[in-house]
């Protein structure tokens, strides 16, 4: 009997289907705020909404169909050795990619793979090495699938989560299509950032598992309250000019130039490598990501340092720069007195969401890494954003890839 650390559990499994649905939603959500305001006609924010959708879409379709590819010479994922997929499956296997089905494929080919371990009955009990090699490719489907919806998450969920902030503050108001649009992008962003942590290192049989309950949960609110306060920030720029826009781009910029210095090797072929460095950068201009595979505390640290100072410069620059919106010509009534920065409905609200969130943010991280994180010994390559953490790491070849940097 494999110890409990080392078996895919039956909760997971379950759990896995809470975020399949968490997934649906997430995207039904989006598509739906869409329709809204074509109806509306908004046509400006419906693209924007859309095309957050189509980009995440088509970069996570890009990384499974690369990855299934990879896997077919992957001993662990592939361990009849099948050197390549009949013509009729290559094409099914494309056609479900360009139809944006590869993320809900590979939570099928888990559920499937999963049920068919925990709940099926064999005649003969499996040896001890054939059930740690089943869970094992359990934890490697299932690191795949968390490494999809981070990437996900941070080029659909958390721009959607940016821009609807932004409408809501400027415009001061939010339908009811907007509220369930942003609490399901949230908690698609959520899930994936814990699933990520917890799933990566469990996919490593050398790694100590993230510790459930309190531990989690104070990994949880260091990711969501760092995340919040950096997208508060980024809204209130919005608001103070369409300039900031320029900021954000050349925050993925220096991201993905970052990950390209370090010359990350997380694909085989050189072009889907550059999409991954693109997606690195993206979810760098939003929370730390550690793509070094060595310890990173000091480039955690100066993340942490500019976020801290980006957070105390929005509300300042916002107070100093902002302009009430010009009156429209033509009106002969002379207008009302223009409220100043620090009189707008939201300033105070969002200053105060920016400091306490940073702040907090801040400290559930040094609580986390000082009390509750795996001991030190224990430690591999697999941490992602730890201070002495690694790199992401997943399943067979790209483990190895990656461990090697």
């Amino acid at each position: 009997m494999l110890p409990a650390e080392s078996r895919y559990s039956k909760l997971r499994w379950v759990w896995t289907i809470a975020s399949l649905l968490f997934y649906i939603a997430d995207i039904g959500s989006d598509v739906g705020l869409v329709l809204k305001y074509v109806r509306e006609r908004h046509f400006l924010w419906a693209g924007l909404t859309g095309a957050f959708v189509l980009v995440g879409l088509a970069v996570t379709q890009v990384f499974s169909y690369a990855w299934y590819k990879d896997d077919m010479k992957d001993v662990f994922l592939n361990p009849e050795g099948k050197p390549t997929l009949s013509t009729l499956a290559c094409m099914r296997l494309v056609s479900l990619h360009v139809l944006g089905m590869g993320i809900l494929t590979r939570y099928v080919q888990l559920l499937k793979a999963g049920h068919r371990e925990l709940w099926a009955v064999s005649s003969a009990p499996p040896s001890l090495e054939e059930e740690r090699g089943a869970h094992h490719r359990l934890f490697c489907l299932a690191a795949d699938l968390s490494m999809l919806k981070l990437f996900e998450a941070f080029l659909e969920s958390v721009p959607q989560l940016l821009l609807q902030t932004f409408l809501v503050l400027r415009h001061g108001e939010c339908s009811r299509v907007q509220y369930v649009c942003m609490a399901f992008s949230c908690l698609n962003a959520a899930w994936a950032l814990v699933d990520y942590r917890r799933c990566l290192r469990r996919s490593l049989p050398a790694a100590q598992a993230m510790p459930a309950g309190l531990p989690s949960a104070v990994y949880l609110l260091y990711k969501l309250l760092t995340l919040a306060s950096r997208l508060l920030a980024f809204a209130l720029l919005l608001c103070l000019s369409p300039c900031a826009l320029g900021g954000l781009a050349a925050l993925w910029l220096l991201g993905t130039l970052w990950a390209h210095r370090l010359q990350t090797s997380f694909c085989r072929r050189r072009t889907t490598e550059w999409v991954y460095r693109a997606a690195v950068g993206a979810v760098l201009t939003f929370t730390f990501f550690n793509v070094q595979g060595q310890a990173t505390r000091g480039p955690m640290t100066l993340y942490y340092l500019l976020h801290a100072a980006l957070a105390a410069a929005a509300p300042l620059l916002f107070a100093l720069l902002w302009t009430p919106p010009l009156s429209l010509p033509g009106t002969t009534a002379a207008p009302p007195p223009a409220p100043t920065a620090t009189e707008l409905w939201y300033f105070w609200p969002v200053a105060g969401a920016i400091a306490v969130g940073t702040g907090a943010g801040l400290l559930c991280l040094a609580v986390y890494y000082a009390r509750m994180h795996p001991p030190g010994e224990r430690r591999e390559a697999d941490e992602v954003d730890g201070p002495g953490g690694g790199g992401p790491p997943l399943g067979g070849d790209r483990t190895r890839a990656f461990l090697q940097l």
